[in-house]
């Protein structure tokens, strides 16, 4: 395996009929892997994995559970590790029992790697490790910060204060990866994802709520807290590649970002969704009591650049037309608005 030729290498991607793990599945696929997924199907779904669900091989488990993860990695060569209890803000922060369970299937997974004899694995991490501290408001009202990989690690004072019980889960599976390359050999990397969005996607995550809520017509238009956080909204398509880039690239446990480093405020968002969609509402009504998270939050892609050769290709404007265009042609208006409330929190 070198570059980005994977043509018969043998490669489990778990959590594969996800959101991501589908797009990732698919392009492995095209580029000739021998794909097999595990998933217990808790999120994702097999009409996500409708492309390639007859070129691949398909295992329903959980992969907490030792056997499963032993069966599910045995004979794999590469995998990519994206399987998690995960969601948007509505989900992780009414969700925190449900996100620590993977420190446990992070741990379990690794170890499962290492018996199988497996070369390398790609970890699906978040920008959630890095400290809140540093995704304040800055003082001056601009916002200039982009995260370093070296700004997040458990082992440095001051570097370990990750965003809540899903990003201090991402954070010790790193750790744990880290552990394994450093007592065993076990390569791999940590790819830390910065705020994916595009088709697939449900509407726990900021750019799928927005778009549901326009699509519904909803008037007054919630757009949760003050509107002026803002994401480095990246589109799935390009973390597929980043990740696949960054399983051969780096294999001494290390971390990338996987991101961009463009700062878009959630109402700019909206505003977009709008002049996309034909749909303006006369109001805006901005919750102030839902849970948005850090303010600021954007990657710094030097690492990327210089390790991976890869940086985001697919401006916003053209990842939110066709994420909208997914959106609209897969969703029923009637069942979106009836269940518009969980929906928002639930995976």
């Amino acid at each position: 395996m070198s570059g980005n030729d994977w043509n018969e290498v043998d490669v489990l991607v778990t959590g594969g009929a996800s959101f991501i793990g589908s797009h990732l599945v698919d392009r492995l696929v095209a580029a000739g892997a021998n794909v097999r997924v595990a998933d217990d199907l808790s999120s994702g779904t097999l009409k996500n994995l409708e492309l390639s669900i007859e070129r691949i091989e398909f295992k329903h488990g959980d992969l907490r559970d030792r056997e499963f993860a032993a069966e599910a990695v045995a004979g794999r060569q590469v995998v990519f590790h994206l399987a998690a209890a995960h969601g948007g803000r509505g989900f992780i922060d009414t969700h925190p029992a449900d996100c620590a369970t993977n420190l446990v299937l992070d741990g379990v997974v690794a170890d499962a790697a290492h018996r199988a004899g497996v070369d390398r694995v790609c970890f699906a991490s978040s920008a959630c490790v890095y400290p809140t501290n540093l995704q304040e408001k800055p003082a001056d009202g601009v916002t200039t910060i982009l995260l370093r990989e070296d700004q997040a690690d458990p082992f440095v004072q001051g570097a370990a204060a990750a965003d809540g019980e899903y990003g201090w889960a991402k954070l010790m599976g790193e750790m744990t990866l880290r552990a394994y390359w450093k007592q065993y050999g076990l390569k791999s990397v940590s790819c830390r994802l910065f705020t994916a969005y595009g088709e697939r996607e449900n509407e726990t995550h900021a750019v799928i709520a927005l778009i549901a809520k326009a699509f519904v017509e909803m008037d007054p238009y919630e757009i949760w807290g003050d509107g002026q956080q803002d994401r480095n909204f990246t589109y799935v398509g390009d973390i597929v590649e980043g990740m696949m880039r960054a399983a051969v690239a780096v294999d001494d446990a290390s971390a990338v970002n996987i991101g961009t480093a463009e700062h878009i405020k959630i109402i700019d968002t909206a505003r977009m969704i709008f002049a996309e969609t034909g749909f303006t509402p006369s109001d805006i009504f901005f919750d102030l009591s839902k849970p948005v998270g850090v303010y600021s939050r954007a990657a710094d892609l030097t690492r990327a650049r210089s390790v991976l050769g890869w940086e985001p290709q697919t401006s916003f404007r053209e990842g939110l037309r066709r994420t909208i265009e997914w959106y609209y042609e897969d969703r029923d208006r009637g069942h979106v608005a009836e269940r518009m409330e969980a929906l928002l929190s639930e995976r």
